[in-house]
């Protein structure tokens, strides 16, 4: 284009339509925002958020519903199949099936979330300090964890429930002892990505203090693969109690759990299944529920792995 070609009009404002601007930008979103977009997308995971949801309701009202305790023993009515009474049936003690069910829901869950619960603080304050500062700290730390890690899981949690007292809070701390470990390996590895960032050295060389770096950067940008670690702990801790329940060292009489229900009624199992079904069905919903939310959050927080 030649200087005589260029009109002074040429050099006008456009005029700009901002709305139609604004939907081909689109809005602006945070990570979180665009995660939970993406989880959305997940119908399985959406539906075993749903069940937990549920089960939770159920395990608050299901034996005020039921109009029967899940204590109460009535032998006139042992091992009634299920019926308008008794929805579920009843045990070998006459005691109501549903009743002692959604108690049970609620022991199992207590534990299982404050045993996860607890292994999230330990490990995410454990991981973020080996991972944060690195060298001796890292290495006596992790020394420990390797230790610890060494001794198979269901050995300390069947030791200490053995020398220990039967109750709720002995099977949480047996679960606790080791059960950490994991979650703090995750941690200090994503501590130790993200502590050579640009915008950590940015904010050290600003005066951030460790702690602020901790708390207010690297744990945050580490929810994540947290979150994710956290919804699959919680299935292991469910089983867990299980198995601890099979073996007798589940919570003591008159208490309930899906555990012990499920260790009661296997000796009248074959003439009387409907005993062990619920318990145990109730566990393998709970366990597969979180297991499919976890797959869902680890889509939904690193988009890259999806195919």
């Amino acid at each position: 284009m030649t200087q005589n070609q260029i009109k002074n009009s040429d050099f006008d404002r456009l005029e700009v339509n901002f709305a139609e601007a604004e939907r081909i930008v689109g809005k602006s979103t945070s990570f979180w925002k665009d995660a939970w977009r993406r989880f959305k997308l997940n119908k399985l995971a959406l539906f075993g958020v749903g069940v937990i949801i549920l089960l939770a309701i159920m395990a608050l009202i299901g034996e005020w519903i039921s109009g029967h305790t899940y204590q109460a023993t009535n032998l006139m009515n042992a091992n009634k199949s299920p019926n308008g009474d008794h929805w579920f049936g009843t045990d070998n003690l006459g005691r109501d099936v549903f009743a002692r069910t959604w108690y049970g829901a609620k022991i199992s869950l207590f534990i299982a979330l404050m045993a996860s619960l607890i292994d999230l603080i330990i490990g995410v304050i454990w991981g973020a300090l080996a991972g944060f500062y690195g060298g001796k700290v890292d290495e006596y730390l992790m020394r420990i964890a390797d230790i610890l890690y060494g001794v198979p899981y269901l050995l300390v949690v069947i030791l200490l429930m053995v020398i220990m007292p039967k109750g709720l809070w002995t099977m949480i701390l047996a679960m606790t002892i080791t059960g950490w470990i994991g979650m703090a390996r995750i941690v200090r590895g994503q501590v130790m990505q993200l502590r050579s960032s640009e915008y950590i050295l940015a904010s050290s060389s600003l005066g951030a203090s460790s702690t602020r770096l901790l708390v207010k950067h690297l744990i945050p940008n580490t929810l994540g693969p947290i979150l994710v670690t956290l919804t699959l702990t919680i299935p292991t801790a469910i089983f867990t109690e299980a198995f601890l329940s099979y073996l007798g060292l589940g919570v003591p009489a008159p208490q309930a759990s899906w555990g012990t229900m499920s260790n009661d009624a296997l000796s009248s199992f074959e003439y009387y299944p409907h005993q062990l079904f619920f318990p145990a069905f109730f566990i393998c919903l709970t366990i597969l529920a979180f297991n499919v939310i976890g797959d869902g959050l680890r889509d939904a927080v690193d988009p890259k792995d999806r195919k």
